[in-house]
């Protein structure tokens, strides 16, 4: 079965936390604030850090599971 999950692209993540705030699940974290990152096992696919994102680094896509 495929579901979608978040994935954030570190080169055009520039560590702002909005979509870590926007996430419901708290499935995103900043990391020493270089780039967000996904705990794909927390994220439920929603797509509102995507749409969070200033920068247009995250997205959601279909994964297998």
């Amino acid at each position: 079965m495929a579901r979608k999950k978040a994935f954030v692209s570190p080169k055009d993540c520039v560590a702002c936390g909005a979509c870590a705030a926007a996430c419901p699940r708290k499935a995103i974290s900043v990391s020493r604030g270089c780039f967000a990152s996904v705990d794909v096992s927390l994220c439920v696919g929603c797509g509102l850090c995507a749409a969070a994102c200033p920068a247009g680094a995250v997205e959601t896509k279909e994964v297998s599971e």
